[in-house]
């Protein structure tokens, strides 16, 4: 079926909306990092216990993550712009109840409540970029995009160590949610303007698999809950890992109706098509990985300065900044290089990051504990520069090949990988920090020692998502070069049975 037409929008336009979409991107993402840095305030003010906290931080991922595809699909199916407009609205007045929460049980509720408007506006924005650009533009514009959520969750950090310090050691953290709402008032006026107001659908009936939604949501909700709920801590319960089993349970039911609903002539929530396409698949499972090491680095790093070196948060968050400025750059330039170099940059990107990680461990467990942090500063500059690489040109080659009309669900699937990702990294990480902690603290007086031992361990867990990441992004690069390859040969064999097959052009590697 062919793909409807876009309909024509000024550069100038484009851009404009563009810039909306990536600032409320950065909105979002920034919850995701900056609130870490807040959690010994939160625990103090509200006296929030482990598991309290790690539902503010994975809670938030779980909700996302449950809203990204039934909204994305409404986007798809709708309007993109009607979908931006009510997520960023409730994000917006859900950011305004955290702020003033009484008590932390109204801080989890009003932090999900969140989660679930941000699942609801970050698939129109990607969904939007399919729209608004094509080719090479829209390389440049997802390195732009990468860019800004490279900034954002390493920034993240900083930012909310800085609200810290304006609002004291008390009530600062309310300042990370109030900072939302003039914030999100403002965008919300500027996309009420500025955005499109058409966008192509394909022709036929529009139909919502409300079923399959469900399914899928009872799928991923019961796959992140038993993360979302592990602390590390002595009451972690064995009996949350039963949840694996209905996922499982869940996956097969789900599987089953979404080959039947579409058999029948309808279009379910997720076209199964999209994931033959090799560039989507495993530019789905990089993020996945790498994105379920990321979020942990920064909650371990600030925990790790904050609780065990006692620096402020403003110090411990500013460890991030290299991270972010070196990343922005690369971002950007990548975006410019990923027609040309394609899955080797990102592999390139990966190689730099674990690089960089692994100086970071280096210069938190090695040097004197007051040097630590101007060490674990500069090894993330180095990160920075690799994570750059891996965000904006994979962004891009996942979605080369996805149909403008399935921009936005399969932006959602995306994104539910990285939310996914977000919550079993930032558990397995922090449940292995904290576990240290348990195990050696008991008579143990070098305090600092014990840090370095639940740091180090911990780490070790992002490295080797880290490296799961990387070789998925070998794996890809060698099944491209191998199609490309294979239609080299086909190609000469067509033309000119006798003569010897001509090496591929530069860049064709990534055509496949």
């Amino acid at each position: 079926m062919a793909t409807p037409s876009i309909p024509a929008i000024s550069g100038r336009a484009r851009w404009q909306a563009f810039g909306v979409c990536v600032a409320v991107a950065a909105l979002t993402i920034l919850d995701l990092s900056k609130v870490n840095v807040g959690l010994p305030s939160i625990e103090k003010s509200l006296g929030a216990g482990s598991t309290e906290l790690q539902i503010i931080v994975a809670g938030y991922a779980l909700a996302f993550g449950l809203a990204l595809v039934p909204s994305g699909r409404l986007g798809d199916l709708y309007s993109r712009k009607v979908m931006f407009i009510i997520g960023l609205s409730g994000f917006t007045v859900a950011s305004a109840l955290c702020a003033v929460a009484p008590t932390i049980q109204t801080l989890v509720i009003a932090r999900i409540l969140q989660g679930v408007a941000a699942g609801v506006q970050m698939p129109q924005v990607l969904g939007l970029v399919q729209q608004l650009f094509q080719g090479e533009e829209r390389g440049r514009a997802f390195g732009v995009f990468g860019a800004t959520i490279g900034v954002s969750t390493a920034f993240g950090p900083t930012l909310g160590g800085l609200l810290i310090a304006v609002g004291g050691p008390t009530d600062g953290w309310r300042l990370l949610f109030w900072m939302n709402v003039p914030l999100g008032i403002i965008a919300l006026l500027l996309a009420i303007r500025l955005l499109p107001k058409t966008q192509p659908h394909q022709p036929g009936a529009r139909n919502l698999d409300l079923v399959g939604i469900v399914l899928l949501g009872i799928a991923v909700f019961t796959f992140m809950l038993p993360f979302v709920l592990t602390t590390g801590g002595p009451d972690d319960s064995p009996w949350r890992w039963l949840s694996l089993a209905g996922c499982a349970v869940a996956v097969v039911v789900f599987i089953a109706w979404e080959r039947r609903y579409e058999a029948a002539g309808k279009s379910p929530a997720i076209h199964f098509a999209l994931f033959s396409l090799g560039s989507y698949r495993n530019g789905l499972l990089l993020a996945t990985a790498y994105f379920a090491a990321i979020p942990a680095v920064f909650l371990l790093t600030t925990l790790f300065l904050q609780e065990g070196l006692g620096f402020e948060p403003v110090f411990a968050g500013m460890v991030s900044i290299p991270f972010a400025l070196t990343s922005a750059i690369t971002a950007l330039i990548g975006g410019r290089l990923v027609a040309r170099y394609g899955r080797s940059l990102v592999v390139l990107g990966l190689v730099i990051a674990i690089v960089g990680f692994v100086l970071v461990l280096l210069g938190a467990v090695l040097p004197p504990a007051e040097d630590s942090i101007w060490f674990m500063a500069g090894a993330m500059a180095v990160a920075g520069a690799g994570g750059g690489l891996v965000i904006s040109p994979n962004q891009t080659l996942t979605l080369a090949d996805v149909p403008v009309t399935e921009g936005g669900v399969a932006g959602s699937m995306a994104q539910v990988g990285q939310r996914v990702g977000t919550a079993v990294g930032v558990a397995a990480a922090s449940s292995i920090f904290f576990s240290t902690l348990y195990r050696e603290g008991p008579g143990n007086s070098d305090n600092v020692m014990i840090y370095h031992d639940g740091f180090r361990n911990a780490f070790l867990v992002t490295l080797g998502l880290m490296t799961i990441a990387l070789v998925i992004g070998l794996l890809d690069l060698l099944r491209r070069k191998r199609a490309s390859t294979d239609d080299g040969e086909a190609s000469d064999a067509d033309s000119a049975p006798t003569a010897p097959s001509a090496a591929p052009a530069a860049g064709a590697e990534e055509a496949g």
